[in-house]
């Protein structure tokens, strides 16, 4: 069994696209996942399932998702060893220090280089961002709401399904993964 993230995106967000979480978690359990949990009401999930193929589960997640609620969700999923790895990754200082100043944006893919040149870093300071692979880091001194970095961070521009956590969130996805983990069999 190998243990998943699944971040939704745009769920429980101002009254729309409502989906509470005990019936996500039925749901997951209906398609067979198990070990199911969800951390706050933003769309987060962990789970286990055999299924090695990680664009199998976001289609068949979100298929589930839209025939259940009536509504489209997409769905970023990465493994509990991604995510760690991710949090290992992390380019910029003082997340543990300051975790509500900083925002993991998770793509379903690799950005596209061109896509991000198009980006003036100086144009957004002191906000500030790095990426590592599927994941945008970055850091928001003067606080994320206002930010028009952590706008854009957010939206479509990618060409790829993008959904934020901030650090608190990320760090506590990993703490949940872990603690359910069932421990080897054999």
């Amino acid at each position: 069994m190998i243990r998943y993230v699944a971040l939704l995106r745009g769920i429980n967000v101002g009254g729309n696209k409502k989906v509470p979480m005990a019936r996500l978690r039925e749901l997951m359990q209906g398609l067979g996942y198990t070990d199911v949990a969800t951390l706050l009401q933003s769309g987060n999930a962990v789970f286990s399932s055999k299924e090695k193929n990680t664009a199998r589960l976001v289609k068949q997640l979100e298929a589930a998702l839209a025939e259940t609620f009536g509504f489209e969700v997409a769905v970023v999923i990465r493994t509990r060893d991604e995510l760690a790895a991710a949090i290992e990754a992390n380019p910029l200082p003082g997340a543990e220090d300051a975790p509500s100043q900083f925002l993991v944006t998770f793509l379903s893919d690799a950005p596209d280089p061109k896509r991000l040149r198009e980006i003036d870093p100086a144009a957004y300071l002191p906000d500030e961002f790095r990426v590592v692979g599927r994941e945008i880091y970055a850091r928001f001194p003067n606080g994320i709401r206002d930010s028009k970095l952590a706008t854009l961070l957010g939206g479509a521009r990618w060409g790829v399904t993008a959904t934020a956590r901030n650090w608190n969130t990320v760090t506590k996805l990993l703490e949940l993964a872990n603690k359910h983990t069932a421990p080897p069999r054999g």
